[in-house]
C-alpha cells in the first residue's frame, strides 16, 4: 500500500494530476479541494489510497489527512465506491460533510452527487459516531442551502456553470453567498467570477 507520494506536479487535469516522483509519473485522482491546492511544476505531497480491482490499480490523492480519513470512512459505507466518495469531497468540505452527518441532515447529504435518500441514511447511521474529529462550529458550505432572495433554480444553474469552469464547491459556496441581490444566473456568474479571479 502506498501511503503518500511526494513529487513535482507534472500535469493537472480536471480530476487527476500526474505526479513526477523521481522520474516516475503517477496518475493520482484528486477531489476539487485538493486540486485547487496543486500548482504545476511545484513539489507537493499527497496522502494516497490505492484501489486494487480486477482491471487495474487506481491511486486517489489528498492534500490533508482529514480528507484522506473521511474518504476512507466514506468508502467503508455500503454502496459508496472511491469515485462517488471523491465526488462528494469535490462538492462539500470535510467539515461541512461531518457537520451534516453529525446533525443528521439527510436533506443536505442528498444534494451531494451519487447520494440518494437511502445512501444518506446509511451515511448517518454508519458514520455519525466516527466523524468526531471535525470541528463543531464550522459554516455550512452547500450553496443550495443559502438563505436569501435568490431562487434555488438560479443558484443551481450558476453553481453548475462554475463547476463546469473548473471551480470546486468549496470555492464557489462562500462567493455565492454574496449573490442574494442578483436576479439572473448571468449576474451571479459574473459576480462569482469577479470574486474568484481575485484569488
Amino acid at each position: 500500500m502506498i501511503g503518500f507520494l511526494r513529487g513535482q506536479v507534472a500535469a493537472l487535469k480536471a480530476d487527476y494530476c500526474l505526479l513526477d516522483v523521481n522520474g516516475v509519473g503517477y496518475r493520482v485522482f484528486v477531489a476539487g479541494s485538493t486540486r485547487n491546492k496543486l500548482r504545476l511544476n511545484e513539489e507537493t505531497q499527497l496522502f494516497t489510497y490505492m484501489n486494487v480491482y480486477q482491471d487495474g490499480i487506481t491511486l486517489y490523492g489528498f492534500a490533508s489527512e482529514d480528507e484522506y480519513d473521511i474518504f476512507q470512512l466514506l468508502i467503508g459505507v455500503s454502496g459508496i465506491g472511491p469515485k462517488v466518495a471523491l465526488g462528494i469531497l469535490s462538492s462539500i468540505t470535510v467539515e461541512g460533510l461531518c457537520k451534516a452527518i453529525q446533525n443528521k441532515q439527510a436533506t443536505v447529504l442528498t444534494k451531494l452527487p451519487g447520494i440518494g435518500k437511502k445512501s444518506a441514511e446509511r451515511l448517518i447511521l454508519e458514520l455519525k459516531d466516527k466523524v468526531g474529529f471535525a470541528t463543531s462550529d464550522v459554516e455550512e458550505v452547500l450553496t443550495l442551502d443559502m438563505e436569501g432572495a435568490v431562487g434555488d433554480d438560479i443558484i443551481s444553474e450558476a453553481q453548475a456553470a462554475l463547476v463546469a469552469l473548473g471551480y470546486s464547491q468549496a470555492e464557489i459556496a462562500p462567493v455565492l453567498k454574496q449573490a442574494s441581490k442578483c436576479k439572473t444566473t448571468e449576474e451571479i456568474i459574473k459576480l462569482a467570477l469577479k470574486q474568484l479571479n481575485k484569488f
